[in-house]
Protein backbone atom coordinates (compact mmCIF):
# COMPACT_ATOMS: atom_id res chain seq x y z
CA UNK A 1 0.00 0.00 0.00
CA UNK A 2 3.38 2.05 -0.17
CA UNK A 3 2.48 3.43 3.31
CA UNK A 4 5.08 5.67 4.32
CA UNK A 5 7.11 5.61 7.36
CA UNK A 6 6.41 9.29 8.45
CA UNK A 7 3.46 11.19 7.82
CA UNK A 8 3.74 13.83 4.73
CA UNK A 9 3.05 17.30 4.81
CA UNK A 10 -0.24 19.06 3.41
CA UNK A 11 1.27 20.59 0.61
CA UNK A 12 3.02 17.44 -0.49
CA UNK A 13 0.14 15.17 -0.85
CA UNK A 14 -2.18 17.99 -2.70
CA UNK A 15 0.90 17.97 -5.34
CA UNK A 16 0.46 14.34 -5.46
CA UNK A 17 -3.09 14.29 -6.15
CA UNK A 18 -2.67 16.92 -8.80
CA UNK A 19 -0.52 14.88 -9.88
CA UNK A 20 -2.79 11.53 -10.37
CA UNK A 21 -5.72 13.54 -11.69
CA UNK A 22 -3.41 14.56 -14.59
CA UNK A 23 -5.29 11.43 -16.95
CA UNK A 24 -8.80 12.60 -15.79
CA UNK A 25 -11.19 13.36 -17.66
CA UNK A 26 -12.46 17.27 -16.60
CA UNK A 27 -15.32 17.75 -14.66
CA UNK A 28 -16.02 21.28 -15.44
CA UNK A 29 -16.39 22.91 -18.72
CA UNK A 30 -18.98 20.74 -20.79
CA UNK A 31 -16.55 18.87 -22.44
CA UNK A 32 -17.31 15.79 -20.54
CA UNK A 33 -21.20 14.59 -21.60
CA UNK A 34 -21.52 11.94 -19.02
CA UNK A 35 -20.58 11.61 -15.36
CA UNK A 36 -20.52 15.14 -14.37
CA UNK A 37 -23.02 17.90 -14.21
CA UNK A 38 -21.63 21.06 -14.47
CA UNK A 39 -23.80 24.56 -13.45
CA UNK A 40 -21.31 26.46 -15.00
CA UNK A 41 -21.30 28.97 -11.62
CA UNK A 42 -18.63 28.82 -9.74
CA UNK A 43 -20.36 30.16 -6.64
CA UNK A 44 -22.50 27.45 -6.33
CA UNK A 45 -19.72 24.39 -6.44
CA UNK A 46 -18.11 26.63 -3.90
CA UNK A 47 -21.11 27.11 -1.77
CA UNK A 48 -21.52 23.32 -2.04
CA UNK A 49 -17.75 22.08 -1.75
CA UNK A 50 -18.14 24.37 1.61
CA UNK A 51 -20.88 22.63 3.01
CA UNK A 52 -19.98 19.14 2.30
CA UNK A 53 -16.93 19.60 3.99
CA UNK A 54 -18.24 21.05 7.30
CA UNK A 55 -20.69 17.98 7.58
CA UNK A 56 -17.80 15.87 6.65
CA UNK A 57 -17.41 13.96 9.63
CA UNK A 58 -20.73 13.86 10.75
CA UNK A 59 -21.90 10.24 11.09
CA UNK A 60 -25.56 9.89 9.90
CA UNK A 61 -25.63 6.64 11.40
CA UNK A 62 -27.13 7.93 14.53
CA UNK A 63 -29.51 11.06 13.47
CA UNK A 64 -30.68 11.24 17.27
CA UNK A 65 -26.86 12.14 17.73
CA UNK A 66 -26.89 14.36 15.06
CA UNK A 67 -29.79 16.02 14.62
CA UNK A 68 -28.41 18.23 11.71
CA UNK A 69 -28.65 15.70 9.51
CA UNK A 70 -32.60 14.91 10.36
CA UNK A 71 -33.34 18.97 9.47
CA UNK A 72 -30.96 19.11 6.42
CA UNK A 73 -32.49 15.35 5.26
CA UNK A 74 -36.31 16.79 6.00
CA UNK A 75 -35.74 19.79 3.68
CA UNK A 76 -33.88 18.21 0.99
CA UNK A 77 -36.39 15.42 0.84
CA UNK A 78 -39.17 17.88 1.38
CA UNK A 79 -37.97 20.12 -1.75
CA UNK A 80 -38.15 17.03 -3.99
CA UNK A 81 -40.92 15.78 -3.12
CA UNK A 82 -42.73 19.22 -3.01
CA UNK A 83 -41.84 19.30 -7.18
CA UNK A 84 -42.72 15.42 -7.67
CA UNK A 85 -46.24 14.97 -6.31
CA UNK A 86 -45.53 14.58 -2.62
CA UNK A 87 -45.17 11.80 -0.65
CA UNK A 88 -42.34 10.91 1.72
CA UNK A 89 -38.84 9.60 1.36
CA UNK A 90 -35.05 8.48 2.13
CA UNK A 91 -31.63 10.67 1.35
CA UNK A 92 -29.66 8.32 -0.62
CA UNK A 93 -25.94 8.21 -1.73
CA UNK A 94 -27.16 8.25 -5.80
CA UNK A 95 -29.64 6.41 -7.99
CA UNK A 96 -28.78 2.64 -7.53
CA UNK A 97 -29.29 2.73 -3.66
CA UNK A 98 -32.75 5.19 -4.27
CA UNK A 99 -34.02 1.65 -6.82
CA UNK A 100 -32.76 -0.29 -3.96
CA UNK A 101 -34.90 0.82 -1.47
CA UNK A 102 -37.58 1.27 -3.90
CA UNK A 103 -37.20 -2.77 -4.62
CA UNK A 104 -36.86 -3.92 -0.84
CA UNK A 105 -40.03 -1.68 0.21
CA UNK A 106 -41.90 -3.95 -2.87
CA UNK A 107 -40.60 -6.75 -2.14
CA UNK A 108 -41.12 -6.28 1.99
CA UNK A 109 -44.86 -5.15 1.48
CA UNK A 110 -46.17 -7.26 -0.94
CA UNK A 111 -45.79 -11.31 -0.29
CA UNK A 112 -45.77 -13.46 -2.92
CA UNK A 113 -45.70 -16.85 -2.79
CA UNK A 114 -43.29 -17.98 -4.92
CA UNK A 115 -39.80 -15.85 -6.03
CA UNK A 116 -40.54 -12.13 -6.27
CA UNK A 117 -40.73 -10.97 -9.77
CA UNK A 118 -40.08 -7.39 -11.33
CA UNK A 119 -41.30 -6.33 -14.70
CA UNK A 120 -39.07 -3.43 -16.44
CA UNK A 121 -38.64 -2.26 -20.09
CA UNK A 122 -35.35 -3.61 -21.69
CA UNK A 123 -34.34 0.03 -21.44
CA UNK A 124 -34.77 0.64 -17.71
CA UNK A 125 -31.10 1.21 -15.91
CA UNK A 126 -28.91 -1.84 -14.99
CA UNK A 127 -29.80 -0.83 -11.24
CA UNK A 128 -32.69 -2.90 -11.43
CA UNK A 129 -31.04 -5.85 -12.30
CA UNK A 130 -28.24 -5.67 -9.64
CA UNK A 131 -31.28 -4.84 -7.23
CA UNK A 132 -33.05 -8.32 -8.39
CA UNK A 133 -29.69 -9.92 -7.82
CA UNK A 134 -28.85 -8.29 -4.65
CA UNK A 135 -32.60 -9.21 -3.07
CA UNK A 136 -33.59 -12.42 -4.69
CA UNK A 137 -36.16 -11.56 -7.21
CA UNK A 138 -36.75 -12.37 -11.25
CA UNK A 139 -36.72 -10.23 -13.79
CA UNK A 140 -38.97 -10.08 -16.86
CA UNK A 141 -38.13 -7.53 -19.17
CA UNK A 142 -39.85 -6.55 -22.20
CA UNK A 143 -39.08 -4.98 -25.49
CA UNK A 144 -39.77 -1.33 -26.02
CA UNK A 145 -41.08 0.55 -29.49
CA UNK A 146 -38.02 0.34 -32.07
CA UNK A 147 -38.59 3.97 -33.28
CA UNK A 148 -39.75 5.82 -30.14
CA UNK A 149 -37.46 3.81 -27.99
CA UNK A 150 -40.68 4.19 -25.31
CA UNK A 151 -41.99 1.14 -23.19
CA UNK A 152 -45.03 -0.58 -24.54
CA UNK A 153 -47.65 -0.43 -21.67
CA UNK A 154 -49.86 -3.61 -23.17
CA UNK A 155 -46.91 -5.11 -22.91
CA UNK A 156 -45.90 -4.63 -19.63
CA UNK A 157 -49.31 -5.74 -18.59
CA UNK A 158 -48.75 -8.74 -20.24
CA UNK A 159 -45.93 -9.40 -18.47
CA UNK A 160 -47.50 -8.97 -14.90
CA UNK A 161 -47.83 -12.44 -12.70
CA UNK A 162 -49.38 -13.26 -9.66
CA UNK A 163 -45.63 -13.21 -8.26
CA UNK A 164 -44.84 -9.58 -9.81
CA UNK A 165 -44.21 -7.04 -6.92
CA UNK A 166 -42.84 -4.13 -9.15
CA UNK A 167 -43.45 -2.36 -12.42
CA UNK A 168 -41.00 0.34 -13.98
CA UNK A 169 -41.27 2.85 -15.90
CA UNK A 170 -38.35 5.53 -17.00
CA UNK A 171 -38.83 9.09 -16.56
CA UNK A 172 -36.94 9.44 -18.94
CA UNK A 173 -34.99 6.15 -20.09
CA UNK A 174 -31.08 6.86 -20.01
CA UNK A 175 -29.84 5.31 -23.26
CA UNK A 176 -32.38 7.54 -25.38
CA UNK A 177 -33.85 10.08 -23.02
CA UNK A 178 -36.85 9.82 -23.86
CA UNK A 179 -40.04 9.41 -21.30
CA UNK A 180 -42.17 5.51 -21.11
CA UNK A 181 -45.91 6.30 -20.49
CA UNK A 182 -45.98 6.47 -17.12
CA UNK A 183 -49.52 7.05 -16.81
CA UNK A 184 -50.69 3.68 -18.98
CA UNK A 185 -47.94 1.64 -17.49
CA UNK A 186 -49.02 2.61 -13.45
CA UNK A 187 -52.52 2.06 -14.36
CA UNK A 188 -52.18 -1.13 -15.61
CA UNK A 189 -50.04 -2.10 -12.44
CA UNK A 190 -52.58 -0.64 -10.13
CA UNK A 191 -55.20 -2.66 -11.84
CA UNK A 192 -53.59 -6.14 -10.71
CA UNK A 193 -53.08 -4.47 -7.27
CA UNK A 194 -49.19 -4.40 -7.85
CA UNK A 195 -46.82 -1.25 -7.08
CA UNK A 196 -45.22 1.21 -9.50
CA UNK A 197 -41.62 2.47 -9.35
CA UNK A 198 -40.64 5.62 -11.96
CA UNK A 199 -37.17 5.94 -12.16
CA UNK A 200 -36.45 9.44 -12.72
CA UNK A 201 -33.12 9.41 -11.45
CA UNK A 202 -31.66 11.27 -14.60
CA UNK A 203 -35.27 13.35 -14.98
CA UNK A 204 -36.80 13.70 -11.48
CA UNK A 205 -35.15 17.22 -11.05
CA UNK A 206 -35.12 18.22 -14.56
CA UNK A 207 -38.17 17.66 -16.34
CA UNK A 208 -40.50 20.25 -13.93
CA UNK A 209 -37.83 22.58 -14.92
CA UNK A 210 -37.94 21.86 -18.38
CA UNK A 211 -42.10 21.75 -18.13
CA UNK A 212 -41.88 25.46 -17.12
CA UNK A 213 -39.09 26.42 -19.62
CA UNK A 214 -41.76 25.41 -22.15
CA UNK A 215 -41.64 21.64 -22.80
CA UNK A 216 -44.26 19.25 -23.22
CA UNK A 217 -43.84 16.91 -20.28
CA UNK A 218 -46.00 14.65 -19.80
CA UNK A 219 -47.05 13.54 -16.13
CA UNK A 220 -44.62 11.27 -14.56
CA UNK A 221 -44.29 11.82 -10.86
CA UNK A 222 -46.56 11.06 -7.26
CA UNK A 223 -49.16 12.83 -8.76
CA UNK A 224 -49.94 10.12 -11.51
CA UNK A 225 -52.69 7.45 -9.99
CA UNK A 226 -50.70 4.58 -9.40
CA UNK A 227 -47.21 5.52 -9.32
CA UNK A 228 -46.54 4.50 -5.26
CA UNK A 229 -42.41 5.45 -5.53
CA UNK A 230 -39.92 7.46 -7.68
CA UNK A 231 -36.09 8.20 -7.55
CA UNK A 232 -34.68 10.93 -8.51
CA UNK A 233 -31.12 11.79 -8.31
CA UNK A 234 -29.86 15.69 -7.58
CA UNK A 235 -25.70 15.11 -8.20
CA UNK A 236 -27.34 14.63 -11.77
CA UNK A 237 -29.65 17.96 -12.40
CA UNK A 238 -29.98 19.10 -8.98
CA UNK A 239 -25.61 19.56 -9.57
CA UNK A 240 -25.13 18.50 -5.75
CA UNK A 241 -21.89 17.07 -5.19
CA UNK A 242 -21.75 12.97 -5.23
CA UNK A 243 -23.77 11.02 -4.13
CA UNK A 244 -26.86 12.71 -3.61
CA UNK A 245 -30.43 10.88 -4.31
CA UNK A 246 -34.06 10.77 -3.15
CA UNK A 247 -36.58 8.31 -3.50
CA UNK A 248 -40.03 8.70 -3.02
CA UNK A 249 -42.65 6.54 -1.26
CA UNK A 250 -46.56 7.28 -1.71
CA UNK A 251 -47.13 6.11 1.46
CA UNK A 252 -45.03 6.56 5.13
CA UNK A 253 -46.00 2.34 5.53
CA UNK A 254 -44.04 1.77 1.82
CA UNK A 255 -41.05 4.02 3.01
CA UNK A 256 -41.06 1.80 6.42
CA UNK A 257 -40.90 -1.11 4.51
CA UNK A 258 -37.47 0.01 2.57
CA UNK A 259 -36.04 0.61 6.43
CA UNK A 260 -33.68 -2.35 8.06
CA UNK A 261 -33.53 -2.16 11.61
CA UNK A 262 -31.72 -5.61 13.92
CA UNK A 263 -31.73 -6.29 17.54
CA UNK A 264 -30.12 -9.63 17.00
CA UNK A 265 -27.03 -8.74 19.29
CA UNK A 266 -25.77 -7.11 22.02
CA UNK A 267 -24.38 -4.02 20.29
CA UNK A 268 -25.96 -0.72 19.63
CA UNK A 269 -29.01 -0.01 18.04
CA UNK A 270 -29.00 -0.63 14.71
CA UNK A 271 -31.73 1.00 12.15
CA UNK A 272 -30.98 1.87 9.13
CA UNK A 273 -32.85 3.89 6.59
CA UNK A 274 -30.28 3.28 3.55
CA UNK A 275 -28.24 0.39 2.52
CA UNK A 276 -25.20 1.91 4.03
CA UNK A 277 -25.03 2.33 8.05
CA UNK A 278 -21.93 4.56 8.73
CA UNK A 279 -21.54 7.46 5.91
CA UNK A 280 -20.66 10.73 5.90
CA UNK A 281 -23.41 13.71 5.78
CA UNK A 282 -21.00 15.58 2.96
CA UNK A 283 -23.42 14.70 0.30
CA UNK A 284 -26.18 15.87 2.66
CA UNK A 285 -24.92 19.04 3.44
CA UNK A 286 -23.75 19.90 -0.36
CA UNK A 287 -27.02 18.81 -1.93
CA UNK A 288 -28.83 21.32 0.69
CA UNK A 289 -26.42 23.93 0.12
CA UNK A 290 -26.44 23.87 -3.93
CA UNK A 291 -30.75 23.50 -3.40
CA UNK A 292 -30.01 26.84 -1.13
CA UNK A 293 -27.89 28.04 -3.53
CA UNK A 294 -29.49 28.02 -6.61
CA UNK A 295 -33.05 28.55 -5.75
CA UNK A 296 -35.95 28.08 -8.02
CA UNK A 297 -34.40 31.05 -10.55
CA UNK A 298 -31.47 29.57 -10.79
CA UNK A 299 -33.21 25.98 -11.91
CA UNK A 300 -35.79 27.44 -14.00
CA UNK A 301 -32.23 29.66 -15.42
CA UNK A 302 -30.59 26.23 -15.53
CA UNK A 303 -33.62 24.51 -17.61
CA UNK A 304 -34.40 27.84 -20.13
CA UNK A 305 -30.84 26.60 -21.12
CA UNK A 306 -30.24 23.11 -21.31
CA UNK A 307 -33.42 22.67 -23.37
CA UNK A 308 -31.83 25.41 -25.96
CA UNK A 309 -28.32 23.70 -25.96
CA UNK A 310 -30.67 20.13 -25.84
CA UNK A 311 -32.35 21.20 -29.69
CA UNK A 312 -29.85 23.18 -30.68
CA UNK A 313 -28.02 20.07 -30.48
CA UNK A 314 -30.14 17.81 -32.06
CA UNK A 315 -30.75 20.10 -35.13
CA UNK A 316 -26.93 19.91 -35.44
CA UNK A 317 -26.57 16.47 -35.17
CA UNK A 318 -29.43 16.21 -38.25
CA UNK A 319 -27.44 18.83 -40.31
CA UNK A 320 -23.83 16.29 -40.29
CA UNK A 321 -24.26 13.86 -43.12
CA UNK A 322 -24.59 10.45 -41.71
CA UNK A 323 -25.61 10.53 -38.29
CA UNK A 324 -29.34 10.31 -36.88
CA UNK A 325 -30.89 11.38 -33.58
CA UNK A 326 -32.89 8.45 -31.73
CA UNK A 327 -35.85 9.18 -31.14
CA UNK A 328 -37.46 12.04 -29.75
CA UNK A 329 -36.67 12.49 -26.25
CA UNK A 330 -38.32 15.11 -23.98
CA UNK A 331 -35.25 15.72 -21.93
CA UNK A 332 -31.56 17.00 -22.38
CA UNK A 333 -29.94 13.36 -23.03
CA UNK A 334 -29.66 13.17 -26.61
CA UNK A 335 -28.48 9.92 -28.44
CA UNK A 336 -27.40 9.48 -32.46
CA UNK A 337 -26.49 6.19 -34.60
CA UNK A 338 -25.04 6.32 -38.16
CA UNK A 339 -25.10 3.15 -40.60
CA UNK A 340 -22.20 4.44 -42.30
CA UNK A 341 -19.89 5.43 -39.37
CA UNK A 342 -18.63 3.62 -37.03
CA UNK A 343 -19.58 5.28 -33.75
CA UNK A 344 -16.90 3.74 -31.50
CA UNK A 345 -14.22 5.52 -33.71
CA UNK A 346 -15.95 8.56 -33.75
CA UNK A 347 -16.10 8.16 -30.09
CA UNK A 348 -11.90 7.90 -30.20
CA UNK A 349 -11.52 10.56 -32.55
CA UNK A 350 -13.82 13.00 -30.38
CA UNK A 351 -11.45 12.33 -26.92
CA UNK A 352 -8.44 13.20 -29.09
CA UNK A 353 -9.92 16.17 -29.68
CA UNK A 354 -10.61 17.08 -26.18
CA UNK A 355 -14.37 15.75 -25.86
CA UNK A 356 -15.89 12.43 -24.13
CA UNK A 357 -18.53 11.56 -25.71
CA UNK A 358 -20.12 8.26 -24.08
CA UNK A 359 -20.39 4.96 -26.43
CA UNK A 360 -23.27 3.34 -25.98
CA UNK A 361 -23.52 -0.70 -26.99
CA UNK A 362 -26.19 -2.42 -29.67
CA UNK A 363 -28.91 -4.39 -27.40
CA UNK A 364 -32.09 -5.75 -28.14
CA UNK A 365 -32.52 -4.21 -31.80
CA UNK A 366 -31.14 -0.48 -30.68
CA UNK A 367 -28.40 -0.31 -32.78
CA UNK A 368 -24.67 1.28 -30.83
CA UNK A 369 -24.62 5.02 -30.61
CA UNK A 370 -23.25 7.93 -29.03
CA UNK A 371 -24.84 9.62 -26.08
CA UNK A 372 -24.61 12.98 -24.84
CA UNK A 373 -26.13 14.48 -21.70
CA UNK A 374 -27.08 18.37 -21.72
CA UNK A 375 -26.20 20.19 -18.89
CA UNK A 376 -26.50 23.88 -17.69
CA UNK A 377 -23.06 24.93 -18.64
CA UNK A 378 -23.76 22.69 -22.62
CA UNK A 379 -25.23 25.86 -24.18
CA UNK A 380 -22.15 28.11 -23.96
CA UNK A 381 -20.11 25.06 -25.83
CA UNK A 382 -22.93 23.82 -28.56
CA UNK A 383 -21.43 25.13 -31.26
CA UNK A 384 -17.34 23.85 -30.52
CA UNK A 385 -19.70 20.26 -29.64
CA UNK A 386 -21.41 19.76 -32.53
CA UNK A 387 -17.98 20.76 -34.76
CA UNK A 388 -16.07 18.61 -33.12
CA UNK A 389 -18.93 15.67 -34.01
CA UNK A 390 -18.49 16.74 -37.78
CA UNK A 391 -14.82 16.59 -37.54
CA UNK A 392 -14.70 13.39 -36.07
CA UNK A 393 -17.33 12.05 -37.83
CA UNK A 394 -15.10 13.04 -40.74
CA UNK A 395 -12.29 11.21 -39.34
CA UNK A 396 -14.17 8.09 -38.29
CA UNK A 397 -15.59 8.09 -41.84
CA UNK A 398 -11.93 8.25 -43.79
CA UNK A 399 -10.51 5.53 -40.91
CA UNK A 400 -13.46 3.25 -41.72
CA UNK A 401 -14.68 0.86 -39.24
CA UNK A 402 -12.81 -1.48 -36.57
CA UNK A 403 -11.18 -4.20 -38.19
CA UNK A 404 -11.01 -6.73 -35.31
CA UNK A 405 -8.31 -9.66 -35.70
CA UNK A 406 -9.77 -12.86 -37.30
CA UNK A 407 -10.82 -15.25 -34.91
CA UNK A 408 -11.34 -12.27 -32.03
CA UNK A 409 -14.78 -12.54 -31.08
CA UNK A 410 -14.75 -16.59 -31.33
CA UNK A 411 -11.70 -16.47 -28.77
CA UNK A 412 -13.44 -14.27 -26.35
CA UNK A 413 -16.65 -15.86 -27.11
CA UNK A 414 -15.12 -18.89 -26.05
CA UNK A 415 -12.45 -18.47 -23.35
CA UNK A 416 -12.85 -20.01 -19.94
CA UNK A 417 -12.00 -16.50 -18.19
CA UNK A 418 -11.71 -18.51 -14.86
CA UNK A 419 -8.79 -20.45 -16.07
CA UNK A 420 -7.14 -16.95 -16.19
CA UNK A 421 -5.64 -14.96 -13.55
CA UNK A 422 -5.79 -10.95 -13.32
CA UNK A 423 -2.05 -10.77 -15.02
CA UNK A 424 -3.10 -13.28 -18.16
CA UNK A 425 -6.18 -11.23 -18.67
CA UNK A 426 -4.33 -7.94 -18.68
CA UNK A 427 -2.24 -9.37 -21.21
CA UNK A 428 -4.70 -10.31 -23.37
CA UNK A 429 -6.63 -7.08 -23.33
CA UNK A 430 -3.24 -5.41 -24.30
CA UNK A 431 -2.66 -7.21 -27.19
CA UNK A 432 -5.85 -5.59 -28.68
CA UNK A 433 -4.31 -2.25 -27.81
CA UNK A 434 -5.82 -1.15 -23.96
CA UNK A 435 -3.72 -1.65 -21.01
CA UNK A 436 -5.78 -2.73 -17.85
CA UNK A 437 -3.13 -1.27 -15.98
CA UNK A 438 -1.71 1.84 -18.12
CA UNK A 439 -2.33 5.30 -17.52
CA UNK A 440 -4.06 8.34 -19.15
CA UNK A 441 -7.09 7.83 -21.60
CA UNK A 442 -6.83 5.22 -24.43
CA UNK A 443 -8.52 4.53 -27.30
CA UNK A 444 -11.63 1.99 -26.84
CA UNK A 445 -13.16 1.24 -30.51
CA UNK A 446 -11.12 -2.00 -29.90
CA UNK A 447 -12.85 -2.91 -27.16
CA UNK A 448 -16.12 -1.66 -27.98
CA UNK A 449 -16.46 -3.52 -31.07
CA UNK A 450 -15.12 -6.71 -29.33
CA UNK A 451 -17.82 -6.50 -26.41
CA UNK A 452 -20.87 -4.74 -29.37
CA UNK A 453 -19.90 -8.56 -30.57
CA UNK A 454 -20.48 -10.50 -27.87
CA UNK A 455 -24.08 -11.36 -25.97
CA UNK A 456 -24.82 -9.62 -23.11
CA UNK A 457 -23.68 -12.72 -20.47
CA UNK A 458 -20.76 -12.56 -22.30
CA UNK A 459 -20.31 -8.99 -21.37
CA UNK A 460 -21.11 -8.82 -18.73
CA UNK A 461 -18.60 -11.53 -18.16
CA UNK A 462 -15.41 -9.58 -19.60
CA UNK A 463 -16.43 -6.27 -17.85
CA UNK A 464 -16.07 -8.15 -14.71
CA UNK A 465 -12.68 -9.32 -15.62
CA UNK A 466 -11.58 -5.94 -16.73
CA UNK A 467 -12.50 -4.45 -14.37
CA UNK A 468 -10.80 -6.50 -11.56
CA UNK A 469 -7.31 -6.54 -13.62
CA UNK A 470 -7.64 -2.52 -13.38
CA UNK A 471 -7.74 -2.58 -9.72
CA UNK A 472 -5.09 -5.76 -9.54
Amino acid sequence: MNLPDKGRETGELLAEIARLKEADLPVRGGKVTAYVYDTGRPEVHEAAARAYFEMLEVNTLDPTAFPSVVEMERQVVGAVADLLGGGTGIFTSGGTESIMLAVKAARDSRPVAGRPRMVLPVTAHPAFHKAAHYLGLAVDAVPVDPVTFRADAAAVEAAITDDTVLVVASAPSYPQGVMDPVGPIARAAAARGVLCHVDACVGGWLLPWLREAGAEIPPFDLSVPGVTSISCDLHKFGYSPKGASVVLFADPALRRAAYFASASWPGYTVINATVQSSKSAGPLGGAWATLQALGREGYLELGRTTLAAARRLREGIAAIGGLRALGEPESSLVAFASDGIDVFVLSDEARRRGWFLQPQLSYAGIPANIHITVTGVTLGGVEAMLEVIAESAAAARERGPVKLPEGLVELVAGLDLEALDDAAFGGLAASVGVDPGGSGQPEMAVVNAVLDALPADRREAVLIRFLSAIYA
